[in-house]
């Protein structure tokens, strides 16, 4: 596989996983696997809406990888899975990056500023 292809792979996870996190209901469910694993009806419990429905959010965060569900005995369980979310945040911490060398040159230039007031014996108001 040509490594471009390997990346358009990865970019169509990411996506997905944005997609999956856009909604509230599914970030609550989420934040609620991040304690430990739930069954659905413990996962549908906060919500004001219909079993079938919240298995609907939960089948968009399997399709996405970011839970798992199996089966033991009467009890389904579901679990987060943390490699999507990685992903995101190795994503976002480019970004990160590139935001913190901006400001640190905002930061440099402000500096320069008033040291050149202070030169000239300008004072701020």
């Amino acid at each position: 596989m040509a490594p471009h292809s390997s990346r358009a792979v990865a970019a169509d996870q990411l996506s997905a996983t944005f997609a999956a996190l856009a909604d509230p209901t599914r970030r609550a469910i989420l934040a609620r696997l991040a304690t430990g694993e739930s069954s659905v009806t413990e996962l549908a419990a906060p919500f004001a809406m219909s079993l079938p429905a919240v298995t609907k959010h939960l089948k968009v965060l399997e399709r996405s990888g970011l839970i798992t569900r199996s089966r033991q005995a009467q009890w389904r369980p579901c679990r987060l899975e943390a490699k999507p979310l990685r992903d995101v945040a190795t994503w976002v911490e480019q970004y990160r990056r590139f935001w913190e060398k901006r400001l640190d040159r905002l930061e440099e230039y402000l500096r320069s500023i008033q040291s050149q007031e202070k030169k000239h014996g300008r004072s701020k108001p």
